[in-house]
């Protein structure tokens, strides 16, 4: 829900630390929402080599951790690693069709698993409705109920860009064709033990936190930090810390977990016409730096991870509402970690 803009009473976020210099410490209280939403930005960022380079936020008094968890780690980026890596196994091809892997499943509306590609899903240019559209991501569903929410719908024009959180259900349920393992379990064995995520799970319908925790506030001050992840699936699910975010993408970014053909393909927008990638999309910042990652957003919680090419430096943030209080706050605030300083 969007938020007013106003000085906000920050409150337990999903990463504290040490006070950062400006000019990301002014920004930072901007971050949240006023209202009846007690709602602060927390961000951390790192150099690859695991050194902080900038932490700020946090409630006076509170004791917080950067290893604090919270929802709305994207999984969609994971999801789409996993994906590719089965690519270069040779086990599925970008150019397969849906049907091919979930035979029958998309149809209806007009929409046909058979016209649509694992690229289109992965580049959100399926024209596959969006299930939350309808669900507000309110009501915890199956992968299949929320692929047959959205077949209510016809599509969008199949070609363009449309972000649908339907199209990484999609790949989750394709993940678990090809595999015989849910996705959980692939991105359990593929990244999350690899890397030592230790803070990081898909929870499946369980609808507390691993402490210690962030709260979670909708924009009238209600608290939802119970809440069942399958009311996004696939496509949210992910519990997090920003900790464990930043050494993902590092990871990826920096070549770890697919190869740079696989990262090539990632991060090539033309198909999704600039905007979008594979489970990455691009900011060209105000300096000309161009930086690569993706955001989450559940009830109640939003997370956003950025990275520069190579994966040298990241930033991960969380604002424990629902959205930004001002949309021009999240660029000036990449601008600010990673444009190089004037003065």
């Amino acid at each position: 829900m969007p938020a007013s803009l106003g000085a906000a009473r920050p409150g337990p976020g999903c990463l504290p630390g040490p006070r950062g210099p400006k000019p990301r410490t002014r920004l930072l209280p901007l971050l949240g929402a006023h209202g009846g939403a007690p709602a602060g930005g927390t961000p951390w960022a790192e150099e690859q080599s695991g050194n902080p380079v900038t932490a700020a936020g946090g409630a006076p008094g509170i004791a917080q951790r950067r290893t604090t968890s919270c929802r709305a780690a994207s999984p969609r980026t994971f999801i789409a690693t996993v994906v590719l890596q089965r690519g270069a196994e040779h086990r599925l091809k970008l150019s397969d069709t849906v049907e091919q892997h979930l035979p029958g499943l998309v149809r209806g509306a007009g929409n046909d698993g058979r016209a649509l590609t694992l690229r289109a899903l992965l580049t959100h240019t399926s024209g596959l409705n969006d299930f939350t559209a309808d669900t507000l991501g309110l009501v915890p569903l199956t992968p299949v109920q929320a692929v047959r929410v959205a077949l209510t719908h016809p599509p969008a024009d199949r070609g363009r860009y449309s972000y649908s959180n339907t199209n990484y259900v999609l790949l989750g349920l394709v993940i678990q064709q090809v595999t015989g393992d849910s996705y959980a379990t692939e991105a359990e064995r593929r990244i999350i033990a690899p890397l030592g995520l230790t803070g990081t799970s898909f929870p499946g319908s369980r609808t507390s936190l691993p402490s210690p925790h962030g709260r979670a506030y909708t924009a009238d001050g209600s608290d939802v930090t119970a809440l069942d992840p399958r009311v996004a699936g696939a496509a949210g699910e992910l519990v997090s810390t920003l900790a464990d975010l930043d050494r993902f993408y590092a990871a990826l970014l920096g070549g770890r977990l697919v190869s740079p053909y696989w990262l090539h393909e990632m991060t090539d927008t033309r198909t999704a016409h600039g905007l979008y990638g594979m489970g990455l999309f691009p900011v060209k910042l105000p300096c000309g730096t161009t930086v690569w990652g993706h955001n989450g957003r559940i009830t109640g919680s939003y997370v956003r991870t950025a990275a520069t090419v190579g994966g040298r430096r990241v930033l991960t943030f969380r604002v424990n509402t629902t959205s930004i209080a001002d949309p021009d706050l999240e660029p000036a605030l990449l601008a600010a970690e990673f444009c190089p300083r004037t003065s």
